[in-house]
Parts: structure tokens; sequence; C-alpha cells
């Protein structure tokens, strides 16, 4: 890892506010993933009764998760969503539980809909991640303002439906870099003040695609904002190993990795002790000059 990772790269991103406290990127966080649905591609039908929920809560907390993030509409290729009623029917009151039950916990809620997103933060939310980039929904980024929550802003082509039939880019960095100066300027001009960017790993890519802009990973800090990843067990890991998402924790550890020495701030997973040991392990790493 070179200086600029070492000495600048991470002093550069701002703390962001969470409801008046701020949380700082001295160190990469780790975003732990609860999903409600039951057809998600990895852990889809496994949290479906509250004492479910607040195992697995209350475990990734335990191995040192920072987020929750919270989803109730899969978005696994092909998968053709949920209405907006069945989102919060599933969303809103697991949202309620967890703050209930963790109240120190940051929540995430994973969520395309500028309704719910402001019902989830009424129930306890702290920030908003939005697969769409707000192009789902064109209330989005107005609501988010009004709120004053942090906004997970990714980069997706297509929609969940059919994202993965032959995606295609003239240069997939290029597309993704000029999407984010786009969608970063109109999130200012709405007012939203903590935005987190995240290029979408899986989400309208190739294999291919998806470790170009790994290679590119660093390049985002030009922004000077959060950079979240997501590889979690997804085809990216188990097309190169020839392997199943409940095999492909390993995989996605060196995937972690890569990106923390590239500069990602937040990983976003399945398996929370193990993106921690990564955290640690590149930290270590990164205090020797």
């Amino acid at each position: 890892m070179n200086s600029l990772h070492k000495n600048t790269l991470f002093s550069q991103i701002k703390p962001i506010n969470i409801k008046g406290k701020l949380l700082t990127f001295d160190k990469p966080l780790v975003m732990g993933i609860l999903n409600v649905t039951p057809d998600s591609f990895f852990d889809g039908g496994k949290f479906q009764s509250v004492s479910k929920i607040l195992e697995q809560v209350e475990k990734m907390i335990s191995e040192g998760a920072d987020i929750i993030d919270i989803g109730a509409v899969s978005t696994k290729p092909g998968s053709v969503g949920v209405t907006e009623s069945e989102e919060s029917e599933k969303l809103i009151p697991i949202i309620e539980l967890i703050r209930k039950h963790f109240h120190s916990s940051i929540i995430s809620a994973d969520t395309f809909r500028s309704k719910i997103a402001r019902n989830a933060v009424n129930s306890g939310a702290d920030i908003i991640n939005d697969i769409s980039g707000g192009i789902f929904d064109e209330k989005m980024f107005t609501t988010v303002a009004e709120l004053n929550v942090p906004y997970i802003l990714m980069h997706m082509k297509g929609s969940p439906e059919n994202m993965q039939q032959n995606p295609q880019y003239l240069n997939v960095f290029n597309e993704v870099m000029f999407y984010f100066s786009e969608r970063v300027s109109k999130l200012r001009e709405a007012g939203v003040c903590d935005i987190i960017i995240d290029p979408g790993f899986g989400f309208g890519k190739t294999v291919e695609h998806n470790y170009t802009l790994l290679q590119h990973l660093d390049k985002f800090s030009f922004f000077e904002l959060p950079i979240l990843t997501g590889f979690s067990r997804k085809s990216m890991v188990n097309k190169v190993l020839n392997t199943k998402p409940e095999n492909a924790l390993n995989g996605t550890t060196v995937l972690n990795t890569i990106a923390l020495m590239k500069g990602a701030n937040i990983l976003r997973v399945h398996d929370v002790k193990e993106a921690v040991e990564a955290v640690k392990i590149v930290t270590e790493l990164n205090k020797i000059s």
C-alpha cells in the first residue's frame, strides 16, 4: 500500500452526522446485513421470527458490527420485488424492534422508496441505503434532505429484474465515476449533507466489470466521500472460484481485504466476525511507515 492510502486517504473523509452524533472513519467500519426477505440469494428465510432476528442482530453487534443494514426487498438478479405496502409491513416493525432492543445501534434502512425511507427514519433508522441512487423514486433526494440523515448512493445499471441480462459499458469505471459526479451534485443541490458512495458490485455488471471497479477502487477517493463495498458471497466470488454462496466466505474475505487496502471505508457483509478481522489486520499493516 502506498503512502497516499496510509497517510491521507482516511484523513480526507469527514465524519457523518448520525442524529447529532458524529460517525468517524478513522478506521474502516463494518455493516452487517439483515435480510428479512424469504428469497434473498444467501440468507433468504433465515430471519423471519422475532427471536431469530434479535439473535442475529445481537450476534453481529457482539462480533463488532458498526451498522446494521435491514432490507425487506430481495434485490438478487432476476427478482421482481414487492409492493410498497408489503415492504413497509416487513421493514418498519423490524426497525422498531431493533431500535427497542439495541438502543445505541446504528440502523440503515435498505429501501429505494421515499415514503418508506421517511417511515423508516421516523421508526428509528439512522441511514438510508438506496440501491437505485434516487432513480426509482424522484422524491428520494428531497426526502433524505428533509430527514437530515446520511444517504448511501449506489450505482446500478437497470433493475434487479434485468440488470444481469448482458450488461454493457464502453468503460465501466468512467461511467460509474460520471454517475457519481452527476448524482452527488444533485444530492448536494437537494440539501443532502452526508453521502456515502457504493460502486454497486454485482448490480448490472459482469465479473470483469466488477473486478475492473475493484482494481480502480482507490480512484473513487476523488469525491472525498466514504466508500462502501459489498462483495459478500456474490457471483464475483462464486464464478471465479466455481463455488456457491454458502461456500464463498473465504473468497469474500479476500475481496474485503483488497478493498480495504484500496481505501474502502465500509464493508457490507453477511459475516461480521471475518470482516472485522480483516479490518484489524489491514489497520495494523497501515501503522507501518
